[in-house]
């Protein structure tokens, strides 16, 4: 008898299920899956997945289970329906008419929403009372729009996730919460770069047959509705099932396998919900720690330095105040480039200035997302827990930073950005921070040739940035521009006719070259003015393409190309150390031989002091490397430690090899580099609490 009342829900339940259950085996044969499942691994991550899916559908069924609540002839009879008739109708008006109810308190669309509910349900509530015998009718096509939306959801999450996993190569993380704040930039994204309408048809004929089958299969529920006993028994048993599901869900992983395993077991609702819950980690509640003056004078040791707060000199006077240009370029990974064995002939401008500029060929990015690498080049900090100190906007303002070095010297600073820079919130953090933005509000229609939801291409910002300093220049002040790219993102959109590669291919190579081509309209255009022979160009990637790989921090997967040009200035030459991209803009200070007080901790690399290392990190993984060791410290105080060997590649040389095996160390081989791990992490953490990294 219980088994005929729960049907919708067990039918419902199936077909999510399955849906799961095929959207798993679609990641484990994906290309960007590089670790090999045997039969036995994918029965593994296949059951895992099943009780993940099984508690979480639970969950998820909450909303059907109080529409079957309600579900009931007898509320109809009199004088109940004109009771809750009339209550309908009093909720309405007072919600319409009462001037400063709770709802318009809220503001936005709130008061339309709420005003459309209760009207659809006065209305429909009047039509099964006062017509019995189309109640059922009313019932069952209510019944179906209610599956409909469970089903388009089940359906349009799974396309989704296999999107974000075609991208990132994970389930549901930060950056899927991003995307949902950031709504304009994503779903013009999503909108230029699929075919939308023929995606969107697909998805909505799916689901409509999936809902009529299941609509079929379940309607005669609505015929013989459970009674009140009835729906008391279910009601507890569902309660006890829902709380059960809340417990065990957070308990249920994958802990041995690699990341891949990790991610194909887990659930993607799961996943998204504990990256909304946790866009920040206190370092000191989730990670290993030790005594915290111990870990400051590990740090400071390393560096060479007494004090956080101390004075940089140059042993070479008089300071350079020559102009400065950082272009940190999108998602720009180091094998796009030739000198790191590309064949595809994608960055032929970069691969010939690289020929002619001061190369770190063995730089890493600090993170996998623009505004890490931003924060490194900028603040020139490892990376913290969490979300990016730029998006934390209570932390990212009146920081010491290099604008704040420059501004020092009596440079103009600026930011120069083609698209909106509300978006990852890079306006409240540069203009906290005292630099003039300049981003797609300040261009004029005449100014844009071509632009995509990101913002104008790259070689309209070109010609802006070249306005800009041709502006700043004759102010007779030095200036630092610091200039983010855009066209290397997805949709991979650029103007028709400038490079070799179509437009229309929408692919990743287009949007590098096309990218390669602006630059080199940029030098063309800065050679021909009069404070080029004074400028010194950093060029440098934000983070590289993908950050997929088999372990939490694959290093292919921050090796970032960097170089500094400076005809006549800075001697082309490679160097070779392990550099991080915290390391770059200090570097540059030393070229300059500038004198001045210092909180980075970045490195000089041409300092005495210079110690090799590097900092690559997640939102929640934080890695070190040093001497061929990879230690990585993760929430709940996990600790491990990768010995790193270079894999063979008869066609490359050994320096420019990016790819290497992580070999898993069961204990901890090299304890002083866990020490200084989490020395580094702890200390810039705790620094940057106590706001001792400001100005």
């Amino acid at each position: 008898m219980y088994l005929q009342k729960i049907k919708p829900f067990l039918t419902l339940g199936i077909f999510y299920l399955i849906v799961s259950f095929l959207l798993r085996l679609v990641f484990v044969f994906h290309p960007i899956t590089t670790d090999h499942f045997s039969i036995g691994d994918i029965l593994k991550v296949a059951s895992i997945g099943l009780v993940n899916d099984i508690f979480v559908f639970t969950l998820a069924s909450s909303f059907l289970a109080i529409y079957f609540l309600f579900l009931s002839n007898g509320k109809y009879e009199n004088p109940f329906g004109k009771i809750i008739l009339g209550l309908f109708v009093l909720a309405f008006l007072y919600v319409w008419l009462t001037p400063n109810n709770i709802f318009k308190q809220y503001g936005g669309s709130v008061i339309e929403i709420v005003l459309i509910f209760l009207g659809l349900k006065t209305i429909l509530f009047a039509l099964m009372l006062f017509s019995p015998k189309n109640r059922l009718k009313i019932r069952n096509s209510l019944y179906f729009i209610t599956l409909f939306i469970y089903v388009l959801l089940i359906i349009f999450n799974a396309v989704s996730e296999y999107f974000f996993y075609n991208e990132f190569g994970v389930r549901y993380n930060f950056i899927a919460v991003d995307y949902l704040i950031y709504t304009n930039e994503v779903i013009g994204n999503i909108m230029e770069s699929y075919p939308i309408v023929p995606l969107f048809s697909t998805i909505f004929i799916i689901t409509a047959l999936a809902t009529w089958f299941i609509y079929k299969k379940t309607k005669d529920t609505l015929i013989d509705l459970p009674n009140f006993k009835q729906k008391i028994v279910l009601l507890f048993i569902f309660i006890i099932l829902a709380t059960i599901s809340t417990f065990v869900i957070p308990k249920i992983s994958y802990e041995k396998g690699n990341t891949f395993e990790k991610e194909i077991a887990a659930n993607g609702m799961v996943k998204f919900y504990e990256a909304f819950t946790n866009n920040t980690l206190d370092f000191f509640k989730f990670y290993p720690t030790i005594d915290e003056s111990l870990a400051e004078k590990n740090v400071l040791s390393a560096l060479g330095i007494n004090s956080l707060n101390r004075k940089v000199t140059s042993d070479i006077q008089p300071e350079v105040h020559k102009n400065v240009v950082l272009i940190s370029i999108e998602s720009l990974s180091a094998d796009f480039l030739k000198l790191y064995g590309n064949k595809d002939g994608i960055t032929p401008f970069l691969d010939s200035l690289s020929q002619q500029s001061l190369v770190f060929t063995n730089l890493y990015a600090t993170g996998n997302r623009t505004v890490r690498g931003l924060e490194a080049l900028t603040l020139c900090i490892p990376p913290t827990a969490g979300e990016s100190i730029i998006k934390r906007e209570n932390e990212n303002k009146n920081k010491f930073t290099t604008g704040s070095v420059f501004k020092s010297k009596g440079y103009t600073t600026k930011f120069l950005y083609g698209g909106y820079s509300y978006f990852d919130n890079m306006k409240d953090f540069f203009g906290g921070n005292g630099y003039q933005i300049v981003d797609r509000d300040n261009f004029k229609p005449e100014e844009i040739t071509f632009a995509n939801v990101w913002g104008v291409c790259d070689e309209d910002m070109a010609k802006k940035a070249i306005s800009e300093m041709n502006k700043d220049a004759k102010t007779g002040k030095p200036f630092f521009h610091h200039w983010m790219t855009v066209s290397n993102h997805r949709p991979y959109t650029y103007p028709d006719g400038k490079i070799d590669i179509s437009p229309t291919s929408k692919s990743r190579n287009g949007g590098v070259k096309y990218t390669d081509y602006a630059l080199k309209k940029f030098f063309e255009m800065a050679a021909k003015q009069d404070w080029y022979k004074n400028t010194v160009f950093v060029i440098v990637a934000d983070h590289c393409a993908s950050s997929a790989g088999k372990t939490e921090l694959p290093m292919d997967k921050y090796r970032i190309p960097g170089m500094i040009f400076a005809p006549d200035f800075i001697k082309p030459e490679k160097f070779r150390t392990v550099v991080s991209q915290i390391d770059l803009m200090p570097t540059l200070f030393g070229l300059l031989h500038f004198n001045y007080d210092s909180k980075f901790l970045g490195q000089d690399v041409f300092s005495k002091n210079y110690v090799p290392r590097a900092y690559i990190a997640t939102y929640q993984d934080l890695g070190f490397v040093k001497d061929n060791y990879l230690t990585v410290i993760s929430p709940t105080k996990k600790i491990k430690q990768y010995q790193l060997f270079q894999k063979e590649n008869k066609d490359q040389i050994q320096e420019y090899n990016i790819y290497y095996t992580e070999n898993l160390v069961s204990d901890i081989a090299r304890k002083d580099l866990e020490e200084q791990t989490i020395s580094s992490f702890q200390a810039t953490s705790y620094w940057l609490k106590e706001k001792k990294l400001n100005k």
